[in-house]
């Protein structure tokens, strides 16, 4: 017979403190009437035993009551108190770094500890079939009722409990003799269930489900998108528009958790919020096995059959529930007579069903799809409960993040595992957003983890083409949904910072909607702006402070919101990270808004702003929470936004002089790259182009030649946000002819062409000169000659090649352009512009 203290070491669980589990074990054994086993086990006799000892019928009954009389129980007991106490003297030895004599002192405190009948209760509850959390509050509170020795104030019940229920659970699993108790009482469970639901009415229409299923995800729903008046609904299906993403298996590494700063990972894992550090070699070889793999699409994945059970993790608005609507509304396409060959599709919205799990409208998935309040059409659960069994049904399970209460997430966890167990043979599929999600007790289970990625620049082409054909009408539209596609397309190409947020499926199509109406990238902060008070429409702050009776009525419309946010990203930039950052705390965040609050005569400040905290903690709007009590932008673009919105409303507020703007926020901050779409936002949003004209000769004037030159690129990205450019034309023409001077070797300073070839770096300063002159004169006639001019200047090789590109890049339309590309590609004398 096996040691227990030997089984927990076989699954990883080992310590070199004897002395301690072996004493309390020996006073617990001084009871020979094994009452400490049966409380850690009762739950078979009360729910078990009680009801069918007198029944004795059946193979299976008949080793169970026969089981109950010999050893393998009180070993499974003592197993499970053995771990439990090894899980202690390591958290306090391990994590805590008490040495051997301090910890000896707790000997007598567990001792008393584990006398308590409820304790014992408490510890045996993870043998359950229907399990969901250690009752860890009433463990604390039985440890200080009893008056024990203080545990130090580092120590992590939650840790605990993860450990010990994972222990527990493979006492029986593992167990050859103890697994058929389990059997058995996920059977007589199964039983109960289907007992307690006979008579009530519910049929199992598929055709009928299939068209609640298209009827409530069939269309695309952009009502709070748009606010045009224009009916897309009528015009946009869901499975006509989908783009399948791309994946990669993330079993070990989750990038946006471990590509966040040390200090708050630390944080994270001190707070449960992150399962565990992991050392720098550990994280560089999980990154580049993560880097280096192949990209899979997202359907080939699903369809693979190796992969059962799989969770889908991303950002917000990347595609997640919309991935799982499609697979719902394809199985709902299908005509009746295909159905008997593909699997019916469930899907559970988590939000949904937890809400009738606690309100006790359901006690399991398969009640909530026969009468939960918020299921879009009820089926028999019956005959569910065969299809199930006989593997013909995929379960999809939407919004993991959407069950925000810590306790109730790990229940949901807790259910779906038991539900795969159960139902061994359906393919189910889990969504959730990163941050928070803990990938331990579902990898445990067998479930393969994979991250969507952000949309290649193939999709966002295909997305769009599809977006117009199906927006516009052929017949009378033609030229303007070219023009329009077109438009968006250039503005994606030509600028890195809308480039970032097309490849995010949610603001692509927020784009798309925008592009109807408005140009593009010059009116960017309007896509910006746009698409801030979509997601600040999700942050129900009115709604929220309803629900508290002892608050007075206070309004909180989108502008207060978007003014808030400017105060937090001007508060960011402030700090010693600056805004590389993109971090605030809850405290400093709490105060912002406090501060905001009192100028629009709301009464109870802090109570109001600890609500609108306390919804970021439960909902991903425009900020999220990353964990530890910090919050940050959901897409850096936002935080930049708003940091530029911010010194704009003090320009226009007259708390801030031009003068101002020029010296303490140009000048100081143009060599910093993380400010420079700040700046260039900024410059944009300037109502008088002379102002602007004004910066980009203070940037003119600046000593460039240690930043490579940054001041005259960002002075021309700076000009490129200017509408009348008439009114500084002297302005302009001067910054062109000096960046021209770069593609002329005789035009340069010889110390300054010196500097250049000693960089290295000609290939990509070269690229830079000639877009910035592109992008500002491409109209001109003179630019297009002056571009032609280029190959034969005797400068270094990669000007002229960074011209021919520029030619076939923006003249590719010009019936000129084809043969001159032909003729210098046959016959220039240069071999790179060859």
């Amino acid at each position: 017979m096996v040691e227990p203290i030997t089984l927990i070491a076989t699954w990883g669980l080992t310590s070199t403190a004897k002395f301690l589990y072996q004493s309390v074990l020996e006073e617990l054994k001084k009871d020979t009437t094994k009452e400490w086993v049966k409380d850690v086990l009762g739950f078979w006799l009360k729910n078990v035993a009680k009801d069918k000892l007198s029944e004795g019928s059946g193979a299976v009954w008949e080793h169970i009551t026969k089981l109950l009389k010999k050893e393998p129980l009180e070993i499974a007991a003592e197993t499970a108190i053995t771990a439990f106490l090894v899980l202690i003297d390591n958290q306090l030895a391990d994590n805590l770094g008490l040495p051997e004599d301090k910890r000896a002192r707790f000997q007598q405190p567990l001792k008393q500890f584990l006398k308590e009948k409820s304790v014992r209760q408490i510890l045996g509850s993870p043998f359950q079939e229907d399990f969901q959390h250690l009752d860890i509050k009433s463990l604390k509170e039985t440890w200080d009722e009893l008056g024990l020795r203080d545990l130090p104030d580092k120590f992590n019940w939650e840790e605990l409990e993860a450990e010990y229920s994972k222990i527990v659970k493979k006492i029986f699993y593992e167990s050859e003799e103890l697994r058929p108790l389990l059997d058995f009482q996920r059977q007589e469970k199964d039983s109960k269930n289907l007992e307690a639901i006979a008579g009530v009415p519910t049929d199992f229409n598929l055709v009928k489900y299939q068209e609640t299923i298209l009827e409530k995800y069939g269309n695309l729903k952009l009502e709070s998108l748009d606010s045009s008046g224009y009916i897309y609904d009528k015009e946009l299906k869901i499975y006509q528009i989908f783009i399948p993403q791309n994946v990669k298996e993330c079993q070990e590494y989750l990038p946006q958790v471990y590509e966040l700063p040390k200090d708050l990972q630390r944080k994270l894992k001190e707070e449960g919020e992150l399962e565990r550090e992991i050392t720098q070699e550990e994280l560089e070889n999980y990154k580049r096995a993560y880097t280096d793999q192949q990209i899979k699409s997202v359907l080939d994945v699903i369809a693979d059959d190796k992969y059962k059970y799989l969770v889908i993790l991303g950002d917000p608005g990347s595609g997640k529930s919309t991935l799982l609507q499609y697979l719902a509304v394809e199985w709902a396409k299908l005509p009746p007579k295909e159905l008997p060959s593909h699997p019916l599709t469930l899907l559970i919205e988590l939000r949904a069903y937890i809400q009738d799990f606690a309100q006790q409208r359901c006690q399991n998935f398969l009640e909530f799809v026969h009468k939960g309040s918020s299921w879009v059409c009820h089926l028999n659960q019956n005959e569910l409960d065969k299809r199930l069994k006989q593997g013909e049904v995929r379960v999809l399970f939407d919004g993991l993040d959407e069950v925000f209460d810590p306790q109730q997430r790990a229940n949901v966890i807790a259910q779906i595992h038991s539900f795969t167990q159960t139902y061994d043979k359906v393919k189910v599929i889990v969504t959730s957003r990163v941050i928070g999600y803990k990938p331990q007790q579902l990898k445990d289970a067998e479930f393969h983890h994979f991250m969507l990625q952000d949309l290649e620049p193939v999709q966002i082409e295909e997305f769009l083409t599809k977006w117009h054909d199906l927006t516009y009408n052929e017949a009378t539209e033609s030229q303007k949904k070219q023009d329009r596609q077109q438009r968006i397309a250039k503005a994606i190409q030509e600028s890195q910072a809308i480039q970032q947020l097309a490849m995010n499926p949610l603001l692509l199509t927020m784009m798309a909607i925008l592009n109807r109406n408005q140009d593009l990238p010059r009116d960017r902060a309007e896509l910006y702006r746009r698409s801030s008070e979509l997601l600040l429409y999700q942050w129900d702050v009115e709604g929220k402070l309803l629900e508290d009776p002892e608050l007075k009525s206070v309004a909180i419309d989108y502008r207060d919101k978007q003014a808030m946010l400017r105060d937090v990203a001007h508060f960011m930039q402030a700090t010693e990270k600056g805004l590389a950052g993109n971090l605030i705390s809850d405290r400093d965040l709490e105060k912002i808004l406090i501060n905001y609050l009192k100028t629009i005569d709301v009464t109870e400040t802090r109570k109001v702003a600890k609500l609108m905290v306390e919804q970021l903690r439960t909902r991903n709007f425009i900020l999220c929470d990353i964990g530890s009590n910090y919050y940050a932008f959901v897409h850096r673009t936002f935080l930049e936004y708003f940091c530029a919105w911010s010194y704009i409303w003090q320009l226009e507020a007259q708390t801030l002089s031009i003068e101002e703007i020029r010296t303490e926020v140009f000048g100081k901050h143009w060599q910093d790259e993380s400010w420079h779409e700040v700046l260039r936002l900024i410059a944009g949003m300037i109502l008088d182009p002379k102002n602007v004209g004004n910066i980009i000769e203070d940037l003119m004037a600046q000593d460039g030649e240690s930043a490579k030159f940054a001041n005259l690129f960002l002075a021309a990205d700076c000009l490129a946000e200017v509408r009348n450019r008439k009114a500084i034309t002297l302005v302009a023409d001067k910054l062109l002819e000096k960046l021209k001077q770069f593609a002329q070797t005789k035009a340069l300073e010889a110390d300054i062409y010196t500097k250049i070839v000693a960089w290295g770096q000609t290939e990509e300063l070269s690229e830079k000169v000639i877009n910035a002159i592109v992008k500002n004169s491409k109209d001109e006639p003179r630019t297009l000659s002056w571009l032609k001019n280029c190959i034969r200047f005797n400068s270094y090789s990669s000007f002229p090649e960074s011209a021919v590109s520029a030619i076939a890049r923006g003249w590719h339309d010009e019936p000129e352009t084809l043969p001159w590309l032909q003729q210098h590609a046959q016959s220039d004398d240069n071999k790179y512009v060859r």
